[in-house]
């Protein structure tokens, strides 16, 4: 066909298409409309799913009756004028498209008072074509009528969801922008049926109240509250602990200057923060809050403003990690701000009689343990007491007890039992002693350079010509690292030496790891985690097994090396290594005090 000129109304469409996904998309614009006019409370009302009706009513700071018709204009907008001003963008939008580019595939009602006017004035638009301009009963701020949604664009109405599913996502819409905008209140009706009621939040116990009531109270009690700022960023929100993974990555929300992000780098970043502490295939949980300079990041780089460009991509990421692991070390019990990860004490105390464990029944004269256990008790030496004895007399004449006490008994050579002042602690021997061995490991290979194996033949190996540039860019740091690769062409490499920890691992897929993570951010990570993998393999390979019989002084010196040890409170695989049951959970148990 020849070029020619779009018709107007086609046009409309196609930009519709690019905002408007389905009526949970209608429902973000208008809702970051409302948060930048500065609206302390909005409300939102839907019904058939967004489809009949997407209501969003707000009392900010309202539209001039001269700019009603302007905003329901491509390319119109109150938030930028210049190219200097795209370049530091600080509202959620910016580009004039949302409101016409809904109005060309709805029904539009716009109503608004401004602050200074003393009535309001209404607008609208069908199908593109406005109204006449009417004044309108309306308290300072605006209203926008969504109805109808899709009715002239049959085709895309039938790739919509049944109606509790669109209600679905416009539930998490508001929810993900209510984790945004603390100071303002949320509502959502369905059907004149209140779903979603959010109270202004302005302190932080009100803060993680909301938090708790849209990623759950379980979330909370995780989490850690983190706020740390440098070099021009500031992160703030919740990092939950490595021991509440994710099997899928549901429970991840992250924030650039109060717009919902949705990016890969930051993803990568924060993952590689937790390598030390979590499962393969696991995913963190996280509300992350980035604030930084909108001049340092390009924001018009996606249709709905889910993705961005950073002018700086290596600063940001070594940010984030660096400060994922910053707050991830500090997980041990020496730490001046750990506290005793949670425990599912609760599982051991039931509510009612009927959830009460059957024990066997028993004659009169009957132990109520199992004979074995009752012999192996009886025929207990006379050392064994005296090193129990000892134990206890350890912890009454302590002056200054630790924080995961002293050890008084081994469980099933499996668990230390500690004592402490208001309960008890409970210690995973080997998974406390893995995560020890590994941290001493890297500590050791830290303070010097890798010790480094040479190559009978040099290995020649093929990649990118920009990774063979990368990599030859950063020879010297991966000498260092103990890996020695020089150029020996426009697309290859040849590796003389590696690290002694790497001789049995594939070299071929290391180098061309390497450099691609060289080309992706700069880092020189690669080499760190494949020596971290098998630094992890021979700790846990090293630690107490099951059913060794650990000494008194023996299980006090794993407990004081592992208040001393960071991350000890999670083992390499993320597992938990100790945990803490109070007296009042005893007493519960026992019934004591009823």
């Amino acid at each position: 066909m020849p070029i020619r000129v779009l018709p107007e109304q086609l046009i409309h469409q196609i930009a519709a298409g690019e905002v408007v996904e389905r009526p949970a998309s209608v429902i973000k614009e208008l809702v970051e409309n409302s948060i930048d006019a500065g609206a302390k409370r909005v409300e939102v009302e839907i019904e058939d799913g967004g489809v009949r009706l997407c209501r969003v009513r707000d009392d900010g700071s309202g539209i001039e009756p001269a700019e009603l018709a302007l905003a329901l204009s491509r390319h119109a907008t109150s938030k930028i004028t210049t190219i200097d001003d795209l370049e530091r963008v600080g509202t959620l939008g910016f580009r004039g498209e949302a409101l016409p580019s809904i109005a060309s595939v709805a029904r539009m009602r716009l109503i608004s008072r401004a602050r200074q006017q003393s009535s309001g004035y209404c607008i609208g638009a069908d199908n593109g074509t406005l109204t006449q301009l009417e004044p309108a009963a309306h308290p300072i701020g605006t209203t926008v009528e969504v109805r109808d949604l899709f009715f002239n664009v049959p085709a895309r109405r039938k790739f919509l969801r049944t109606e509790r599913t669109e209600n679905q996502h416009i539930e998490r819409m508001i929810e993900r922008l209510a984790l945004s905008s603390f100071e303002t209140a949320f509502s959502l009706s369905v059907g004149r049926r209140g779903v979603i009621d959010f109270a202004s939040a302005t302190s932080q116990e009100e803060r993680e109240r909301r938090v708790a009531k849209i990623v759950g109270d379980e979330f909370i009690a995780n989490a850690m509250y983190i706020e740390h700022e440098s070099a021009g960023c500031k992160l703030t929100g919740w990092l939950c602990q490595p021991t509440f993974a994710r099997s899928q990555p549901d429970l991840q929300h992250f924030y650039l200057n109060g717009r919902v992000l949705r990016d890969r780098l930051v993803a990568s970043a924060i993952r590689l923060g937790y390598r030390d502490v979590m499962f393969h295939g696991r995913y963190p949980a996280f509300v992350l809050f980035l604030e930084m300079d909108p001049r340092w990041v390009d924001v018009n780089a996606h249709p709905a403003k889910l993705e961005v460009r950073f002018r700086e991509p290596r600063h940001i990421h070594d940010f984030l990690f660096r400060t994922v692991e910053r707050v991830l070390r500090e997980t041990y019990a020496g730490a001046a701000s750990a506290s005793a990860p949670p425990t599912n004490i609760d599982v051991l105390l039931p509510n009612s009689q009927s959830a009460m464990p059957m024990w066997p029944s028993r004659g009169p004269n009957q132990s109520v343990f199992p004979l074995r256990v009752a012999e192996s008790a009886a025929l207990a030496t006379e050392t064994r007491a005296e090193n129990l004895e000892n134990a206890f007399e350890a912890v009454r004449s302590a002056p200054e007890m630790p924080p995961l006490g002293f050890a008084i008994a081994q469980l099933h050579g499996v668990y230390i039992l500690a004592q402490v002042p208001d309960g008890l602690i409970l210690v995973d021997m080997h998974a406390a002693h893995e995560r020890t061995t590994y941290e001493r490991m890297k500590a050791a290979l830290e303070k010097g350079d890798v010790p480094s194996q040479p190559l009978l033949t040099p290995m020649a190996v093929s990649v990118a010509p920009a990774e063979a540039d990368v990599l030859e860019e950063h020879a010297m740091v991966l000498n260092r690292a103990g890996l020695e690769v020089i150029r020996s062409g426009p697309a290859g490499v040849q590796v003389k030496s590696v690290p002694v920890f790497l001789r049995a691992r594939d070299i071929d897929e290391l180098i061309r790891r390497l450099g691609a993570d060289l080309l992706a951010t700069g880092a020189t990570r690669g080499i760190e985690e494949a020596i971290n993998e098998v630094l992890g393999t021979i700790a846990c390979h090293g630690a107490v097994r099951a059913n060794r019989q650990l000494s008194i002084p023996e299980m006090n010196a794993l407990l004081r090396e592992m208040e001393r040890t960071v991350r000890s409170d999670q083992c390499n695989h993320g597992r938990p290594t100790w945990t803490y049951i109070s007296m009042q959970d005893l007493d519960r148990l026992f019934l004591r005090g009823r």
